[in-house]
């Protein structure tokens, strides 16, 4: 884990300046450009776009080619913050320890911020000099299926509609490979893509990049038990005043912990078949499942 922090820190030296430059750069409102800096340097552990750094230098990549579509993932997973945390969605006061952003701007510029990041996201792939047109437009289609009704936006209003209910075990990962696991499984699938990995390491990637997606949330259910507020950044014990069906709730937190067990496992099985090493994706699986926060 020291090694994966160092690499982290290296990364994001690299990553954080760029990340926040091409919101300097744009031709905008400066209203519009502080709310989207704002919840962008709100802080996290960056877990996305490292994860695609890790996957892109697991195939000989530079770290530099993949900077445009890192930024664009996160400022989509930004963008769905924004708006989770609005009345009308989860009505949170507090994200990663600070103000949300509709606290602080008001919700419309909250909305308007939100829409902001997801737009430009695209924009930033399409106007890459770093990529073919064919990676430009492959990648552009990868993130917004990951993204859009099929993918985060399909899994949150599928969670929404969860809410109350009895929900089965399928119910519950399909909601979560949808809600959570498509932006985690776009960061590994993206950095494949961009290092130029065969049909057969996709594949295996694929299959990684699922189980991580699934480790994340039961992990993050964990910690909504166990965690504390300072750890998490906001008030614990929410999905269960929220009445959420949970994999806690559902499995006991011992049945969860072993649940998250399972999909860590196998996460690290199909990295065992890839036949090339991949130290980084083996931690990144490991700090998934194990994180605090």
């Amino acid at each position: 884990m020291t090694t994966l922090k160092k690499y982290m820190d290296e990364k994001s030296q690299l990553f954080e300046p760029y990340l926040l430059n091409l919101v300097e750069a744009l031709s905008a409102p400066e209203a519009l450009k502080e709310s989207m800096s704002y919840s962008l340097k709100a802080g996290g552990k960056r877990i996305r776009p490292m994860l695609l750094f890790a996957a892109l230098e697991t195939f000989d990549g530079k770290p530099e080619k993949g900077l445009e579509a890192a930024c664009a993932l996160e400022m989509i997973h930004t963008y769905s913050l924004i708006h989770d945390d609005l009345p009308a969605m989860d009505d949170d006061d507090l994200r990663r320890g600070k103000p949300t952003n509709h606290k602080v701007f008001g919700e419309a510029a909250a909305i308007l911020a939100g829409d902001a990041l997801l737009t430009y996201a695209f924009q930033v792939i399409a106007g890459s000099t770093a990529y073919s047109p064919e990676q430009a437009v492959k990648l552009i289609q990868m993130l917004s299926f990951a993204a859009g009704p099929e993918g985060m936006v399909g899994g949150q209003m599928a969670d929404m509609e969860g809410e109350q209910k009895n929900l089965s075990l399928s119910d519950l990962e399909y909601i979560h490979h949808h809600k959570t696991g498509r932006l985690l499984s776009f960061s590994v699938m993206a950095g494949a893509l961009i290092g130029n990995a065969d049909e057969k390491e996709t594949a295996l990637l694929e299959k990684y990049a699922r189980h991580i997606g699934l480790a994340f949330q039961i992990r993050d259910d964990i910690l909504d038990v166990e965690g504390t507020e300072e750890e998490i950044g906001k008030p614990v014990g929410s999905d269960e005043s929220n009445k959420k069906c949970t994999y806690p709730s559902l499995l006991t937190i011992q049945g969860a912990k072993e649940k998250l067990k399972e999909e860590l496992q196998k996460a690290h099985e199909a990295l065992g078949s890839l036949n090339r090493p991949a130290p980084l994706l083996k931690a990144f699986a490991d700090l998934i499942a194990n994180r605090v926060s």
